[in-house]
């Protein structure tokens, strides 16, 4: 069987080192893949959103199932154009996207279906965004409405720190065209996870509950990131509040979209508060969320391949899994300067003595290889995992990997797993 992963960063990296544990056999690409992916499948040198140069190199070369990890060439349509040619692929379609590439399209379908989720309102005018934020308060959340890497979302404080970042998004056009709509919501108070589920449409298998890190430094300080790090599982996510999340948002979710002719086949990624009045959504991914994969998974007991084949194919129910009592945590190491300005190109070490310890794996993000050389090439770098008995232990075994890899500017939280220490 040829299996193709789409896209480049710790998250693939993560699912091809998955799928290569499960399957032997199996004939794996990644495209465009890292270096560390190459460890364990074949890199092939086309851009993840690159959708004819994919779907064409797929066909000549027999490709039977893909996986595509990142949200843009899912809201772009891939899953769409490889399954009119008859390949099978996990992910959502064009349609489905819209829950993470579009704010206001995901917020609108929450409040015309009674889904939980902040008070909101949404602007493609910017004189009448910033009008309205003359008439609310503060603390107050503005989202650029498309995508923009994790990025395009402020927790104002201040009236004028709200003004700002809507002039950053709508007049000066720091996201592009995902900054044309903002949405403009109340902000939710209390705790957040991260629940993620497996689903053909109507059928769910729910991942393990995982925690992640949006800010950039220790205490949750700093602007938001892609992720710093995270664990699995969460104690925030009970067996009673998963039960409620999957009640009263995954399936009317689900519905939701099937009422609007739209059938949902991948992973659902919510984002949740988990606030005094119960739980709330913050924001649907349509992928699996970067860091929390490098955590989840390494606890998955299960086929993994067979369940994301049987999703793609409508045919969940007869798949079972089940999960390591074990905890895992995930550290990320980041360049200096993210998430805003970074250099590239500084040259890594001691990863190797890293991976060599017991419980421990270590995920590329964003990696190149210059000559002989390992070196940086992006913001995050590389996501440490390490599996433990509890999340203390699971956080100390990932810190004592990170303490052996070097590179010049090199920047990670290091209080990870600390709500729940």
């Amino acid at each position: 069987m040829k299996v193709l992963v789409i896209g480049g960063g710790g998250r693939e990296h993560a699912i091809c080192w998955r799928i290569a544990q499960d399957h032997g056999d199996v004939q794996l690409y990644c495209a465009p893949g890292n270096p560390g992916i190459r460890e364990v499948a074949e890199r092939v040198d086309i851009a993840a959103d690159d959708i004819p140069r994919l779907l064409k190199w797929s066909k000549e070369n027999r490709i039977h199932f893909a996986v595509v990890g990142p949200e843009v060439p899912l809201a772009k349509g891939l899953v769409d154009r490889f399954q009119q040619e008859e390949i099978f692929c996990f992910g959502a379609n064009k349609k489905a996207a819209q829950l993470e590439a579009s704010k206001v399209f995901a917020k609108e379908l929450m409040r015309s279906y009674h889904i939980p989720t902040s008070h909101f309102e949404s602007f493609r005018d910017y004189k009448k965004a910033s009008k309205y934020l003359e008439t609310v308060g503060t603390p107050i959340v503005i989202k650029a409405d498309g995508l923009a890497a994790g990025k395009g979302v402020c927790v104002a404080q201040t009236k004028k720190e709200a003004q700002f970042f809507l002039d950053q998004v709508m007049e000066k056009g720091t996201f592009g065209d995902a900054g044309k709509a903002v949405v403009i919501e109340e902000a939710l108070w209390g705790d957040e996870a991260s629940f993620l589920v497996v689903t053909d449409g109507e059928y769910v298998i729910p991942l393990a509950g995982a925690q992640d890190h949006k800010r950039v430094f220790d205490r949750d300080e700093g602007p938001n990131t892609g992720g710093m790090g995270a664990f699995s599982p969460t104690p925030k996510l009970t067996a009673e509040i998963q039960e409620e999340v999957l009640t009263r948002i995954v399936y009317p979710t689900l519905g939701a979209l099937r009422a609007e002719g739209i059938t949902y086949r991948g992973v659902l990624y919510v984002g949740l508060m988990l606030t005094v009045k119960g739980p709330k959504v913050l924001e649907f991914n349509v992928r699996f969320g970067d860091p929390e994969t490098q955590a989840i998974l390494p606890r998955l007991q299960g086929n993994f391949l067979e369940m994301m084949e049987a999703a793609s194919k409508g045919e969940l129910s007869r798949v079972e899994v089940s999960w390591d009592p074990r905890a895992a945590a995930c550290v990320v190491l980041a360049s200096k300067g993210y998430p805003g300005h970074f250099e590239k190109g500084k040259e890594i070490s001691g990863i190797d003595k890293a991976a060599k310890m017991p419980y421990v794996s270590v995920f590329h993000a964003g990696t190149a290889q210059k000559d002989d050389k390992l070196v940086t090439a992006g913001g995050r770098v590389l996501g440490v995992t390490a599996l433990g008995e509890d999340i203390r232990t699971a956080v100390g075994r990932a810190y004592q990997a990170v303490e052996k890899i070097k590179f010049e500017g090199m920047h990670y939280r290091k209080d990870i797993g600390r709500e729940v220490l």
